[in-house]
């Protein structure tokens, strides 16, 4: 049986294929606030201007690609069970051909009912706008986990972490919750990696390697080495 890779990204991943994130000093909060395009107190407020944020980060996702971190994780599937929990709203894991991917803040190509939330549509890359509405009448807004919003996958995400072989945590800050609590779900057992170039918050976790590289750097290195670790 193969053993079990759990790996949680973060926007580091995203941001070597040219996302912009929400921290750098170029980043999309240079343009909006957080409390203006990310909250659904901001959604009642001002509707408009949701839409119009999403629908910007949804057309800069169509015109870039996939990385080498991403390409990386894809390869580990040869020889692991890769199961990949990110934060990330793009759908760049599955473009790079990952199988097993689990959006903890939502997807940015789907949209959902703001009536029954069970009501998700898949829309790609297209905008939405006031008036787009549900089978049942209700606006659409997008299917994303806003801030201060539940988290609905974070359980899943824990027991996910709890069986893991090895666990990969790549490019996240590791300072939003609950995502960045689901490293102390690992097993003292279970291999540890956090791959990131900046410094991190994790003293007291056993059995953790710390790669202090980017994601497109140090992804590619670790995953040829744990294929190599398989095939001697």
């Amino acid at each position: 049986m193969k053993k079990k890779v759990v790996v949680l990204t973060g926007a580091g991943v995203s941001a070597e294929s040219g996302i912009r994130t929400f921290r750098d000093s170029d980043g999309l909060w240079e343009e909006y606030r957080i409390e203006d395009v990310a909250t659904f107190d901001a959604w009642r407020k001002n509707q408009n201007l949701v839409l119009e944020f999403y629908n910007k980060r949804r057309t800069q996702l169509a015109t870039v690609k996939p990385n080498p971190a991403h390409f990386a994780l894809f390869a580990l599937e040869e020889k692991y069970d890769v199961l990949i929990i990110t934060q990330n709203v793009d759908d760049l894991h599955e473009r790079s051909g990952s199988s097993k991917i689990l959006h903890l803040h939502g997807e940015l190509t789907k949209v959902r009912s703001t009536l029954d939330e069970n009501l998700v549509y898949n829309i790609g890359y297209k905008e939405i706008n006031a008036g787009d509405n549900c089978e049942k009448g209700a606006q659409l807004r997008p299917h994303i986990v806003w801030f201060g919003e539940a988290v609905p996958l974070i359980e899943v995400a824990a027991e996910m972490v709890m069986e893991a072989d090895i666990l990969m945590v790549i490019g996240t800050s590791l300072l939003v919750y609950p995502a960045a609590g689901l490293l102390h779900y690992a097993s003292p057992q279970c291999k540890k990696y956090l791959i990131d170039p900046g410094s991190l918050p994790v003293a007291g976790v056993p059995n953790l390697t710390i790669i202090k590289k980017t994601a497109g750097e140090g992804v590619p290195e670790l995953v040829n080495k744990l294929l190599a670790e398989i095939n001697n």
